[in-house]
């Protein structure tokens, strides 16, 4: 009987029954949890894995740990070697893109200028459209691909960009950053892991690209912009950012007030759609774990 700690009820509720497989309930204020020998099997809370990596060394029978974040930079200086840590890949894909979707127009068509005013009617009919413009996604991955279905549908221009050529469904064929020309990108999507390869990919000399008016959606992680080479384009260019660094963004932080930066606190993978998909994946590999086959979206072991 293979043993799982799952730190929030909701999800150990909508996970359900899995034959061979015994579910406690850890919950995150808790400094370890019940059965702490005969774990072997751990899913941290969404907000707080980073405090729960930090006990993982005080569970002796531990074999893996499914992050509910498909970004997994924030724990891994802090799993155990030879514990497997498994990203969740996939799971917020839809809720992402229909994030990177929602930005994007509310961005272009300056609805978030529009509520900022209300209570005065001043029509702009000089707003780019969706439509027929040149989307870059920088980081061309499971949630790319989302963001791209739903760019495409709204008759944009996709560009997937990735470490490596090749050719793709949706787009045609997926090319490296050196083969884009970004001063054409009315559009550039950002949904890239934060590595150290990664970090403020998107630089001064980047953003010195891009042509007057462009727009940079930020749906990945908040390094990977550089944070003072935003506010020096801002107003040159457009930012919708989900993710900042710092995060959380201080109220008193200038990005608060920067022209033309649209915020949203982080909130692209929390929706309705997580529960389901994230208990049907530890559904998934609880079921691998106890059959002894290879467990999906292994980042380290």
């Amino acid at each position: 009987m293979i043993v799982a700690a799952v730190q929030s009820r909701a999800l150990a509720d909508a996970i359900g029954p899995v034959e061979g497989v015994e579910m406690v309930l850890w919950p995150p204020g808790e400094e370890l949890p019940p059965r702490v020998d005969e774990i072997e099997f751990v899913v941290p809370d969404y907000i707080r894995a980073r405090r729960t990596a930090r006990l993982l060394g005080q569970l002796p029978g531990l074999r893996a740990v499914q992050l509910q974040t498909a970004g997994y930079d924030a724990v891994l200086d802090l799993v155990p070697p030879g514990i497997e840590l498994l990203s969740a890949r996939g799971v917020h894909d839809d809720a992402t893109a229909e994030l990177a979707l929602g930005l994007t127009i509310a961005s272009l068509r300056g609805i978030d200028v529009a509520v900022r005013e209300a209570g005065h009617w001043r029509q702009d009919t000089t707003r780019r459209s969706l439509a027929d413009s040149r989307v870059a996604i920088l980081g061309y991955g499971s949630i790319g691909r989302s963001v791209a279905r739903r760019m495409l549908a709204c008759s944009a221009q996709v560009t997937g960009v990735a470490t490596s050529a090749r050719d793709d469904d949706l787009v045609g064929r997926v090319v490296t950053a050196d083969e884009v020309d970004w001063a054409a990108q009315d559009v550039v999507v950002v949904v890239l892991p934060l590595s150290e390869v990664t970090r403020h990919v998107v630089d001064a000399e980047f953003l010195a690209r891009l042509h007057d008016g462009a727009l940079v959606v930020n749906v990945g992680r908040g390094a990977l912009l550089e944070t003072d080479a935003v506010l020096a384009e801002a107003g040159r260019l457009a930012f919708a950012l989900d993710v900042t660094d710092p995060e959380p963004l201080p109220d008193d932080h200038p990005l608060w007030a920067a022209p033309g930066v649209l915020i949203t606190p982080h909130i692209a993978g929390g929706t309705t759609a997580m529960l389901p998909r994230m208990a049907a994946l530890v559904r998934e590999q609880l079921a691998r774990l106890r059959d002894g086959r290879s467990l999906r979206n292994v980042v380290i072991r």
